[in-house]
């Protein structure tokens, strides 16, 4: 399993240097309901309210859902972001 939520990072990390990301949650969302997001990562302390709403539409569209053991301050940090960061979206495979 940690295997492969590290396998999930490095595909991230190299999303966020191509610049094919969204971040935060409405833009997120926005995608979710479009069906154009291939995959959903969001933070282990992303608000409750949000987190529902994402898991919603993710489930809905099919889009696969990665919930991190990273919070907030640790992803936005990853994202090479200096603001907290509780969704992002990778938009291309």
């Amino acid at each position: 399993m940690k295997k492969e939520v590290d396998e999930q990072l490095q595909l991230l990390k190299k999303k966020i240097q191509d610049g094919k990301v969204l971040i935060g949650s409405n833009a997120v969302l926005k995608t979710l309901k479009a069906g154009t997001s291939k995959k959903v990562f969001i933070a282990s302390n992303c608000p409750q309210d949000v987190k529902q709403s994402i898991q919603h539409y993710a489930q809905l569209t099919g889009i696969p859902l990665i919930e991190l053991e990273q919070n907030n301050e640790e992803l936005g940090i990853f994202c090479k972001k200096n603001y907290f960061v509780s969704v992002v979206a990778v938009m291309e495979e």
